[in-house]
């Protein structure tokens, strides 16, 4: 999984998914500085509510 794919998939469907916030914390330790940078705005687009976990129907 890549999180840049990952953090512009959830912005278009307003959605993440269990199995990728279960990626993003188990592979947080690697990330770069980038997408450390990446990780938090993910977070902050859940804590207001813009991006809710849940399950995207019809995904590849």
């Amino acid at each position: 999984m890549n999180l840049g794919l990952l953090f512009l998939k959830s912005i278009s469907t307003g959605v993440i998914t269990s199995d990728e916030m279960n990626w993003l914390t188990s592979n947080q330790p690697n990330f770069s500085r980038v997408e450390e940078a990446t990780a938090l705005k993910l977070g902050r687009l859940l804590d207001r509510g813009l991006i809710q976990i849940g399950c995207r129907i019809g995904h590849n």
